[in-house]
């Protein structure tokens, strides 16, 4: 695995993605992260200093796998260029097959009218 600095990992995201377009998937992982051992963290707990937490971005397309550490400064700015490589390359996502409104609508009045109790006269 391969820590990169975030815009190299970015484009070699879009590089996986295009790779991807015939054949084969992209997993992106995301996760909270310090980058330090548990230890140190315990030390940092009991001496009474902030732990700086970071997003670990994890991304694989079964045979290479690249990751980068995205800080609280960069978070924004990555989120937004991220989402945009995203959008440009989900196009071949199938759409999901709905059901007619009017048709479940009519079966659940159908249903409906024979639970009715009669009028008291």
């Amino acid at each position: 695995m391969v820590l990169l600095q975030p815009d190299p990992f970015l484009n070699e995201l879009t590089s996986m993605f295009e790779k991807s377009t015939e054949k084969g998937s992209v997993w992106v992982t995301l996760k909270r992260s310090s980058l330090k051992s548990k230890a140190q963290r315990n030390k940092m707990k009991t001496a009474g200093s902030p732990i700086e937490y970071r997003c670990l971005v994890r991304a694989t397309d079964g045979k290479k796998t690249i990751s980068t550490s995205v800080g609280i400064k960069d978070h924004q700015r990555f989120q937004a260029s991220y989402a945009t490589i995203l959008k440009a390359h989900m196009t071949a996502l199938k759409k999901r097959e709905r059901k007619d409104k009017k048709k479940v609508m009519g079966t659940d009045n159908k249903e409906g009218d024979s639970k009715k109790k009669p009028k008291k006269a």
